[in-house]
């Protein structure tokens, strides 16, 4: 079954050293471009990540929030510079010594002074959170594969949809294409009829501009590849396999087929009937863009 390329997934795993939740979601793209935005403490893992990510995702640019939150050990911890501290309140003595100066310095006053308190971050051990992260990037992949399937499936009915309308008009135009030749020998007969004085004209003639413009008219090939075509695009829908960018060649084939067509076809309700082919497959063609 075909996918979409949009989506959203959620995954979240809990231990004693560490809580970690990580969102995705996909959007369309031409090519499988993954972008991670978490602590800078995990760039070592990037490939890894992204490996994970690419063993289900062919196409789509997918964005990845991982956000983790240390626990127990893992917490960082308040370090006070006791010298430094000491060293401040010396030089506060010794300008009061100097000017005149009143008060006591305070606590907070102390807090605000740069380097008196600082944050000290535990080191980490990064491939303690492989196993922790590559669950929850499993879960966020999962729940965005799923909806990725699901839109797939209504992408593919709506398709199928359209496709069913695209074979019964070239079947209508297939039908209509002997009856536009008989149709111009009957003109052509007649116009010869008014040209010539005797009212006869001449069976051998009418019938060597009849076959001209049936070759030169004659739209059977594009009808026979119109229909290799249409069939073609039904398989692919049914297959598991990334298909975007073959769906995307075949409707390019199908205009092709289509507009040759046209400018063969001299015969105003075959024209009508192109007109409606070709609306339906840009809409397939606006649907196809959002198939991995």
């Amino acid at each position: 079954m075909i996918k979409s390329m949009t989506g959203f997934g959620r995954g979240e795993t809990n231990s004693e050293i560490s809580k970690i939740n990580i969102e995705m979601k996909s959007v369309n793209h031409r090519y499988c471009e993954i972008v991670l935005r978490m602590p800078r403490s995990m760039n070592v893992l990037e490939d890894r990540i992204k490996r994970v990510i690419q063993q289900e995702i062919a196409r789509g640019r997918v964005d990845v929030y991982i956000n983790i939150i240390a626990c127990g050990r893992n917490r960082a911890t308040v370090k006070v510079d006791e010298s430094l501290a000491a060293s401040y309140m010396q030089a506060v003595k010794e300008l009061k010594s100097k000017l005149p100066l009143t008060g006591e310095a305070t606590v907070t006053e102390l807090l605000q002074l740069p380097g008196v308190f600082s944050l000290e971050e535990p080191e980490e051990d990064i491939e303690q959170w492989w196993p922790q992260l590559k669950a929850a990037l499993e879960q966020a992949r999962a729940g965005l594969m799923d909806m990725r399937v699901k839109e797939g499936q209504l992408l593919a009915a709506d398709i199928k949809e359209r496709t069913g309308r695209i074979n019964a008009f070239v079947d209508e135009i297939a039908r209509r294409s002997p009856v536009v030749v008989e149709e111009y020998r009957e003109r052509l007969r007649q116009r010869l009829h008014d040209l010539l004085e005797s009212g006869t004209p001449d069976p051998a003639r009418l019938d060597a501009e009849v076959v001209i413009f049936a070759e030169r008219s004659s739209i059977a090939e594009e009808i026979v590849r119109l229909k290799s075509h249409l069939t073609q695009l039904g398989d692919c829908l049914e297959l598991s396999a990334p298909v975007g960018r073959k769906l995307d060649f075949l409707l390019q084939e199908l205009n092709r087929e289509i507009n040759t067509i046209a400018s063969k076809a001299s015969d105003l309700a075959i024209n009508r009937t192109v007109v409606e082919v070709k609306s339906e497959l840009e809409k397939v063609r606006e649907q196809v863009q959002n198939i991995e």
